[in-house]
């Protein structure tokens, strides 16, 4: 019994050893922490074919996926400069092998503020690459592409037969 009334009033006047320690403290430091991935990726688009090339007016626009949590540039190239006949690029008599395109980029960004980069390019710019950049920003809004066929420069129009170009998209971040 002894030995209880001693815990007993032991336990009454304890104190945790750290308690005076916290009383005299003025200032804190916690350290937080965490990250976010960094990604930039695109989804695929399907072959663009114009059909019949002799029609004018001809063009498309499309949605692509698109989202980069970082700040890019982004780089077109054109590897013919243009719509190119696939066995005679530089045509025949007075008929052209080439038909000159426009591409247009749209994308929104966010900056914080959200804002739209666009940037127009004719396919003989593309050869050397154009180049955007997103001014800082993310995109995490798609984009939208935009494919305008132009007048052949042959005198009589485009030579007879299969017409090809391949555009290349690369996302760099910075």
């Amino acid at each position: 019994m002894r030995f209880m009334l001693f815990a007993l009033a032991a336990a009454a006047f304890a104190v945790p050893a750290n308690a005076e320690e916290i009383r005299n403290v003025k200032s804190l430091d916690i350290a937080v922490s965490g990250s976010i991935r960094q990604h930039c990726a695109m989804g695929s688009i399907g072959d663009m074919d114009f059909g019949n090339l002799e029609r004018r007016g001809l063009g498309v626009r499309t949605q692509v996926a698109f989202d980069c949590n970082v700040p890019f540039t982004m780089t077109i190239k054109g590897a013919r400069g243009g719509l190119t006949h696939t066995e005679m690029p530089n045509g025949q008599g007075p008929y052209s092998g080439v038909l000159p395109y426009n591409l247009a980029v749209e994308m929104p960004v966010r900056l914080p503020s959200r804002q739209v980069v666009s940037q127009s390019f004719n396919s003989r710019e593309l050869l050397a690459g154009g180049v955007i950049s997103s001014n800082g920003g993310i995109a995490t809004d798609d984009m939208v592409l935009a494919i305008e066929l132009g007048q052949p420069s042959g005198e009589a129009g485009l030579l007879a037969g299969d017409y090809s170009e391949t555009i290349t998209i690369t996302v760099s971040p910075i």
